[in-house]
């Protein structure tokens, strides 16, 4: 009886190793919003990375989080680093391309608490009244992001956090238009 239950165990962990194998190699969240700002006054925003924590969805997760500003003040080269509790983690981000006023392209890189290396996106497209924000992230899927997505949805996390920030935004620069 008890070689049998074994066996099934086995068996259910072999499949779930295959469904996993059989996931997709790249991932990509997306989440948009319009805000009722000029895109060149939201690209000034979000192409200065000192600007960031005004509307990150993280900030507020660790208000002693440890950060370090280097490289251009904005735009290309302008890079952050951040240490803090086990709800941020531990990364990088620097600012890889920037088309001045319709995208900033990110290299991102999370040390803790686990390794990965994305690139998010800030897209700004003019809107009738404003402009269409679209904030996206993709990069490669690991084997071991394949089988935790089996268990959680990386999107609704990730996008919610998204959502939250994209809100942050808004508020912020619908704010202080007027």
């Amino acid at each position: 009886m008890l070689k049998l239950v074994l066996i099934v165990v086995l068996l259910g962990i072999a499949a779930l190793l295959f469904v996993a194998g059989r996931r997709p190699d790249r991932f990509r969240i997306e989440r948009s919003i319009r805000i009722d700002a000029p895109r060149e006054k939201l690209f000034t925003v979000v192409s200065d990375l000192r600007q960031f924590d005004g509307w990150s969805p993280w900030a507020a997760l660790d208000p002693d989080m440890r950060k370090t500003y280097s490289g251009a003040s904005s735009g290309v080269g302008a890079a952050y680093e951040w240490q803090g509790n086990g709800k941020v983690g531990q990364g990088r981000m620097e600012i890889i391309d920037a088309v001045e006023p319709a995208r900033v392209v990110i290299k991102l890189d999370f040390l803790k608490p686990f390794e990965a290396h994305n690139t998010a996106e800030y897209v700004l497209v003019e809107a009738k009244d404003g402009t269409e924000f679209t904030w996206l992230m993709h990069g490669p899927n690991s084997f071991m992001s394949k089988l935790m997505s089996l268990f959680f949805s990386m999107d609704k996390m990730v996008g919610g956090q998204f959502e939250s920030g994209l809100a942050r935004l808004k508020a912020l620069a619908e704010r202080s238009k007027a």
